[in-house]
């Protein structure tokens, strides 16, 4: 703890921010229809797209990622047709939820939780039906999944009417994610996990397919729609207030996250997931996600060692960690180590000494 002021955040989100990222929050404040803010959107727009890997847009949502589930569901789905989502885990399944409750006529293609999403069910699904839109998280945050994205998209984009909506809330930055080359149509994500920002904004990377579906769509609201957002996006601005503080710490943040490189970003989350697993194995423990579907950014481990984890977490708090507990219908039979962001191998060790003294205790 030498040298730390505050309970370190380890958990799956909000996930802890370096000081000078939280001190670019405390900038004097500028009117959002003001010069200063078109210029301060229109560098955060050109960052945003390399970050995504995208030549189209990047909206700027002041939500969380569920925010955008709302939009994708209003904007590219149309009325008379049907969405399928790929579901397996918490928030995949809550994904669907979000559709139905948008009034959109939903199939799920349910997998278990701790297995990924393969292209041959993606296939054999559309073989079978037509959809106008196929749902898929990227990286299941309740469970450390991550299902192929690349492959996924490839056939999808074989069904020309079909759009491919990715929930990629704990994985870009963290999990490789090549937008446009993945043949991605919508990619969205939360301030709060792997940009390491404070929560309460959300970013959508969205194609020209997704433009020409929401025209076709009569009701799509008004606060997540994309067509405003677009019209808005013309004159470097949002159509509502947003937030301009985090919009400071980000602009900041992708400048350090582009200087360290993506490909070297994604290759630190990929060493930090193996020592984690390493650690986790050679401790007794099993991994929750099936082999070779393990994120980057999460992991999950089940509790065969049958520890307390609200002992665990409150032995760790001493030392200045917050630690997860398990999510959902697992809390307590698994837990998860976050290591995802600005989050450095050293740091991870850490943790792991710190787990191996409550193990041991």
């Amino acid at each position: 703890m030498s040298g730390v002021d505050h309970k370190r955040l380890m958990i799956p989100g909000p996930i802890e921010i370096r000081k000078e990222i939280l001190e670019a929050q405390s900038q004097w404040m500028i009117g959002h229809r003001s010069g200063e803010f078109k210029k301060l959107f229109s560098e955060l727009q050109a960052k945003l797209k390399q970050a995504f890997l995208t030549e189209n847009r990047v909206y700027v949502s002041t939500s969380s990622g569920s925010g955008l589930w709302e939009a994708t569901s209003r904007c590219c789905v149309r009325d008379d047709r049907k969405v399928l989502h790929l579901t397996n885990g918490a928030f995949s399944n809550r994904w669907a939820d979000v559709s139905r409750a948008n009034g959109k006529q939903v199939d799920v293609l349910s997998v278990n939780w701790g297995e990924g999403v393969t292209p041959d069910l993606v296939e054999d699904a559309l073989k079978n039906d037509h959809y106008d839109a196929v749902c898929l998280v990227h990286s299941e945050t309740s469970t450390g999944v991550v299902s192929p994205v690349k492959e996924i998209g490839e056939v999808i984009s074989r069904y020309e009417d079909t759009l491919f909506l990715l929930d990629t809330v704990s994985g870009v930055l963290g999990a490789e994610l090549r937008t446009d080359d993945w043949k991605v149509d919508v990619a969205l994500t939360s301030s709060q996990k792997a940009f390491a920002l404070s929560p309460g904004m959300a970013f959508g990377a969205v194609s020209d397919r997704v433009l020409a579906r929401a025209e076709q769509i009569e009701f799509r609201g008004y606060y997540f729609d994309f067509l405003t957002l677009e019209k808005n996006l013309a004159k470097d601005n949002t159509p509502t207030t947003p937030p301009i503080s985090i919009m400071f710490a980000a602009n900041q943040q992708l400048d350090d996250v582009l200087a360290e490189g993506l490909e070297n970003r994604w290759a630190r989350h990929l060493q930090m997931r193996d020592r984690t697993i390493e650690w986790a194995q050679d401790r007794g423990f099993e991994l929750y996600a099936a082999e070779g579907f393990r994120s980057p950014t999460v992991t999950c481990i089940k509790n065969t060692l049958g520890i307390d984890v609200f002992e665990m977490e409150a032995f760790m708090a001493e030392k200045g960690f917050a630690m997860d507990k398990g999510y959902g219908k697992i809390k307590g039979e698994t837990f998860r180590i976050a290591h995802m962001g600005d989050m450095q191998p050293e740091t991870l060790e850490e943790v792991l000494a710190g787990l191996d003294e409550f193990i041991g205790k």
